[in-house]
C-alpha cells in the first residue's frame, strides 16, 4: 500500500489526481498540468515533495564522512546554512543517488534524498560509519515536511504568507538556508526558477501549505514538476543517471570535487574509467514528441534518450540525452519514434532559466 504525506487530507481536498510514485501517493496534478507549468514559469507554485528522504548526520566524525561518502567536498561547507549538491558513488564509480547536503554548524549537517533510494541511502551510510566513524549518528527525519514554492514571485508569496519569514531569508544567496522558528528556508529548487524549499514540522506544513494557498500560490503536482526540470536541464536519478553511468557520462562532472586532498568512495575506479557517454539537449525539428529510451543514430554512433516530453514553455519537444563522446552541439540526430526516423538537434542540456528560453 502506498504511503501518503502529512499534507495528503489537502490533495484529496484540492481534487488532486493522485498515482504512486515511488511506494508513496503523490499528486500528478490538480486540474491541468500545463496550466500549473505556466504558473511556476510566471508567478507561483508550490508542490508536496515530502516523499524526499530527510537523514541527520551528526557527531564529531560527521564531517569526515560525507567527505569520503560524496563526489562533492563537504570540507567547502564553512557557515551554517551552506548546501551543495552531490552525488553518491559505488566502488565503481557508477551512481547510486544524488542529494543536497546543508551545514548545520557543530558537526551537524542535513541529507536530502531521493524517495526511492533514500532508505537505502542511510543504511550504506551507517555501515561506512560503523567500520570507520564510530562517533557519528545518523538520524532519520520521519516527523518533517518539505514544500517547495518556485517561481519568479514565490520568495514574495512566501513573506507574504509565512510572517516573520522575510527577515530570515532575504538575504539568502542560491544553495543557502536560514531559519525561521522550526522551519528551515532553503534558496534551493529543481524547477530552474527562484524560489524555497522549506522544511519543516509537519503541523506547521499543513497552515503554511493553507496560508500559500490562499495568497494565490498554485498547487502543483509531479507532472508540472517534470516538465519544469526537464526544461531546466535537471537530472532525475533512475532515469538520467543510475549505477551504470559515471558522474562525467551524465553532465554531472562538476560535483566531483578532486581539487582537495581527500579520497572518496569510487574515487580510484572513476579516476581509472574511461569516458563512454556525454549527456547533451535533443530540439526535435520533425512533428512528434520525444520519449525516454527512443534510439537515437548518430555521426559517432548510437545514443539513447533518457527524459523526453513536450516543453509547454519552448512549444516543442526536448529531451535528454546519452550520446557517444564524439557527437557536438549544432549536429542533426534521428531519433526513432514509432518506427519513423525524426530529426532532432543536439543543443546545450540546458532549455530554459528563469522564464526565459535558453536555445
Amino acid at each position: 500500500m502506498s504511503k501518503v504525506t502529512p499534507l495528503h487530507p489537502l490533495h484529496v481536498e484540492l481534487g488532486a489526481k493522485l498515482v504512486d510514485f515511488a511506494g508513496w501517493q503523490m499528486p500528478l496534478h490538480y486540474g491541468s498540468q500545463l496550466e500549473e507549468h505556466a504558473r511556476v514559469r510566471s508567478d507561483a507554485g508550490m508542490f508536496d515533495v515530502s516523499h524526499m528522504r530527510v537523514a541527520e548526520v551528526e557527531g564529531p566524525g560527521a564531517r569526515a564522512l560525507l567527505r569520503y561518502a560524496l563526489s562533492n567536498d563537504v570540507g567547502k561547507l564553512e557557515s551554517r546554512g551552506r548546501a551543495l549538491y552531490s552525488c553518491v558513488l559505488a566502488d565503481d564509480g557508477g551512481i547510486l543517488d544524488d542529494l543536497i547536503v546543508y551545514f548545520l554548524g557543530d558537526d551537524r549537517y542535513r541529507l536530502v534524498l531521493n524517495a526511492a533510494t533514500g532508505e537505502k541511502d542511510i543504511a550504506w551510510m551507517r555501515e561506512l560509519a560503523a567500520s570507520h566513524h564510530h562517533d557519528v549518528v545518523i538520524t532519520a527525519a520521519e516527523t518533517l515536511c518539505i514544500i517547495a514554492v518556485q517561481g519568479p514571485d514565490a520568495r514574495e508569496r512566501v513573506w507574504s504568507a509565512f510572517p516573520g519569514s522575510r527577515e530570515a531569508s532575504a538575504h539568502l544567496e542560491s544553495f543557502e538556508a536560514s531559519w525561521h522558528g522550526s522551519a528551515m528556508i532553503a534558496r534551493t529548487g529543481y524547477t530552474g526558477e527562484d524560489g524555497f524549499e522549506i522544511v519543516m514540522p509537519a503541523a506547521e506544513a499543513i497552515d503554511l501549505w493553507r496560508a500559500l494557498h490562499a495568497a494565490g500560490v498554485q498547487p502543483c503536482g509531479l507532472g508540472a514538476r517534470d516538465t519544469l526540470r526537464l526544461e531546466a536541464g535537471m537530472h532525475l536519478y533512475g532515469q538520467d543517471m543510475d549505477e551504470t553511468v559515471t558522474p562525467y557520462e551524465c553532465g554531472l562532472g562538476w560535483t566531483v570535487d578532486t581539487k582537495a586532498d581527500r579520497d572518496f568512495c569510487g574515487k580510484t575506479a572513476l579516476l581509472g574509467r574511461p569516458q563512454r557517454f556525454q549527456m547533451l539537449g535533443l530540439v526535435l525539428s520533425d512533428q512528434g514528441v520525444l520519449r525516454s529510451h527512443q534510439a537515437i543514430e548518430c555521426d559517432g554512433g548510437a545514443g539513447v534518450i533518457t527524459s523526453g516530453g513536450y516543453a509547454p514553455t519552448l512549444r516543442r519537444s526536448i529531451a535528454l540525452a546519452r550520446l557517444p563522446v564524439t557527437a557536438r552541439i549544432g549536429d542533426t540526430v534521428r531519433v526513432s519514434v514509432r518506427n519513423q526516423a525524426l530529426r532532432a538537434l543536439i543543443v546545450k542540456p540546458r532549455f530554459v532559466r528563469h522564464g526565459k528560453a535558453l536555445i
